[in-house]
């Protein structure tokens, strides 16, 4: 697991051993269960997660009925909104997998990063290319139909379809689990002519 953890940092600085023990240090990976809770709505938190393998899903319960909106899978990272507003949660994180985590807080953050300030770079780094992905696929979850939700999940995030129980891809294309059905049939009407 840590392997994967710092091939990942490769892509944005080197470490030298002393850096690489010093992360591995920390004691932040978390092996978490299939439905296990990781944050509930009300609930206040100071993590923040980084997917090592498996996936995680940010969901609302409005009217009783769960709203998701986003799915972690792996080499994903999710600082949940409360964390930087200090304000109790409005929404749940849970596992969708089992699943492996990096878990970390923003005093521990700032130790490691003053400690070796290449750290908050990489994060800069990293954090730019999250808010540059999550505009793109905000703007085009709003300027699409479901169907071409759909074929867009299944050309960039196709891993979903196969992981993902259909009553959450459903409630993530937001569509009614049927809908889902009956869309899935369609598509697969036209790619047999």
């Amino acid at each position: 697991m840590q392997n994967i953890l710092f091939d990942f940092i490769s892509k944005y600085i080197s470490l030298t051993e002393e850096e690489k023990n010093a992360i591995l240090s920390l004691d932040i990976f978390r092996s978490m269960k299939k439905g296990a809770t990781l944050l509930k709505e009300g609930q206040k938190s100071n993590d923040s997660y980084f997917v090592l393998k498996g996936c995680i899903r940010t969901y609302y319960v409005l009217d009783g009925e769960e709203k998701t909106t986003a799915f972690y899978t792996e080499m994903e990272a999710l600082t949940p909104y409360c964390v930087i507003s200090k304000t109790p949660s409005q929404y749940f994180i849970s596992c969708i997998e089992d699943t492996l985590l990096l878990v970390t807080n923003s005093d521990m953050e700032e130790r490691v990063n003053s400690q070796f300030p290449k750290f908050d770079i990489m994060c800069r780094l990293f954090s730019a290319e999250v808010l540059a992905k999550n505009k793109i696929d905000f703007d085009e979850f709003k300027t699409s139909s479901p169907e071409q939700r759909y074929l867009n999940l299944l050309q960039k995030r196709p891993d979903l379809i196969q992981r993902v129980p259909q009553r959450q891809l459903a409630s993530y294309l937001g569509i009614k689990p049927e809908s889902l059905s009956r869309l899935r049939a369609r598509i697969m009407e036209k790619d047999k002519k």
